[in-house]
Order: structure tokens, then C-alpha cells, then sequence
């Protein structure tokens, strides 16, 4: 019989991610620079409060530019359900909660809530096609913060470097 494999062999150890606090304007900043489509908000506790999406976060970003400093991350999580697996959960688990919830991406938690990864829809497409492991390699320690150890923004065209 064969075993199916767990999220823990499929998600993104060290997901960038961004405390509830902080600003829209850092999040953003966050997502462009680590180039994720999907980025976790975390309580200071740790724990996973939510998922914003890349378009979400594109669309709150058209305001204007003197609210986005002031607005910040929980609110546009607070009041969503955020759907989670764990890293022992099975991938065709997590396959059926990003199907049945629409999602491109879920957060893993271990059992106490705490974020400790993000398995996405395009690993799991990978995974199904047979397509060697991941877009980067698993990193000891808990998931990655605001734009620590973030790369330089790059302009797309010209190879520009922005600090």
C-alpha cells in the first residue's frame, strides 16, 4: 500500500510573513521583495491570524498612498476564517481544503495555532506532476518576519537595485 505524503514534504518552511501591525505599506513591500504571492499574518503570539493574497493586497494599494502607512495588516484579516492544515496532515487532505475553500494557499500550524509554513497550490501542482520537490529548499526555524533578510528590490527592466 502506498503512503501518502504529508504537507510537511510539500510547504514552504520559511515563509516570509507579517505581524498584524504592521502597515499595509510593509506588507506590500514585504510581498514584492520575497516575490510570494500569498503572505501570512501572524499575532505576536506567533500564531496564524490570516493570508493575504497578492491581488487582495494590490487593490487596497490603489488608495491613497496617505492612508496606506496608517491602515494596517489585521484589518484586512480580522473577521475571516482563515482555513489551516498542520505538517502531518496528508496532501490530498490539504488538496481537499484548498479546494473546497477556493484557496491557492494554506497556512500550516502546528497544534497550537503557530504558523510554521505555506504550502501552495503551485507546489502541490509540482507534486502532482511529478516534478522534482520544492522552488526552495526548507529552512530550520520558524517562518520568516517583516523584511528580515529580505533581498534588494530589483526593477524588473533595468536590473536596478533599490536598498
Amino acid at each position: 500500500m502506498e503512503e501518502r505524503p504529508a504537507v510537511r514534504s510539500l510547504m514552504d518552511a520559511a515563509p516570509y510573513s507579517i505581524n498584524e501591525d504592521e502597515s499595509v505599506l510593509i506588507a506590500w513591500e514585504v510581498m514584492e521583495r520575497s516575490e510570494q504571492r500569498h503572505l501570512p499574518v501572524v499575532r505576536q503570539n506567533g500564531c496564524c491570524a490570516g493570508l493575504l493574497e497578492r491581488a487582495e493586497l494590490a487593490v487596497v494599494c490603489a488608495g491613497p498612498a496617505s492612508e496606506l502607512s496608517r491602515r494596517r495588516v489585521c484589518e484586512l484579516v480580522h473577521e475571516r476564517r482563515t482555513a489551516t492544515v498542520q505538517p502531518e496532515d496528508s496532501v490530498a487532505r490539504a488538496a481537499a481544503v484548498m479546494t473546497t475553500e477556493h484557496l491557492d494557499a494554506l497556512p500550516v500550524t502546528d497544534r497550537h495555532g503557530r504558523l510554521v509554513g505555506l504550502l501552495t497550490a503551485r507546489a502541490y501542482v509540482a507534486f502532482a506532476a511529478g516534478m522534482p520537490g520544492r522552488t526552495k529548499p526548507p529552512a530550520e526555524g520558524p517562518a520568516r518576519s517583516a523584511l528580515s533578510g529580505l533581498p534588494p528590490h530589483r526593477a524588473r527592466d533595468h536590473g536596478i537595485v533599490i536598498p
